[in-house]
């Protein structure tokens, strides 16, 4: 299904700004971001930042919007199904998602992102990739550590971080623990655990 006129809009907005914002402070034009991160900064450090931006984002979503609102006797909630159910937001991680696919539908945008999970609930999050498989059990080893490495894809080479993603918040957590989809082998996830991972992919 279609997202709302206003989910979509709000969504490009952020996309763009967060886009704009990092090719400024890389010293990027538009068509400079397309092709390289060439510039004052890295790769890794390009993909650091956006990873910053789009955690303090999510973890706001998260904290201060759906928590707080399953906390009130609000008319207004956050369910999976939000698209069908009257008066109700996407979670946390499909408001994450959309952006994503809004950035990866930007050409302009110089890197796309997603995320990834050992134990998705959504087949979209499965690691598609031999290298997210290997950066998804890592982190999972060494939830303290980021995973960095190359990727060829479709005869193109990336540069690719991959950031633990933890449960940041109770939506988070109660969420994928209450969830009918989870299997009997699903972990029991508890504040800061390693859910998955953010996965960036600049162009090399």
């Amino acid at each position: 299904m279609k997202m709302t006129t206003s989910i979509r809009f709000l969504l490009a907005c952020v996309a763009l700004m967060t886009s704009g914002l990092l090719m400024t402070l890389s010293g990027c034009s538009n068509s400079e971001a397309s092709s390289s991160t060439a510039g004052s900064i890295t790769p890794r450090q390009f993909a650091d930042g956006v990873h910053a931006v789009m955690m303090a984002d999510r973890t706001v979503y998260a904290t201060h919007v759906v928590t707080n609102l399953k906390k009130q006797d609000a008319p207004v909630t956050a369910d999976e199904y939000w698209q069908d159910t009257e008066n109700a937001i996407p979670l946390p991680a499909q408001m994450f998602r959309m952006g994503a696919e809004l950035v990866d539908e930007n050409p302009e945008a110089g890197f796309t992102y997603a995320l990834r999970s050992k134990w998705p609930l959504n087949e979209q999050h499965k690691a598609k990739t031999d290298f997210e498989k290997e950066a998804l059990d890592f982190i999972s080893d060494n939830p303290g550590d980021n995973f960095y490495g190359e990727e060829e894809l479709g005869g193109k080479k990336f540069f690719v971080a991959v950031y633990p993603d933890r449960a940041v918040a109770e939506a988070c957590w109660s969420c994928h623990n209450d969830h009918p989809s989870r299997g009997e082998d699903y972990p029991d996830f508890a504040k800061d655990d390693v859910m998955g991972g953010v996965l960036v992919r600049v162009p090399m």
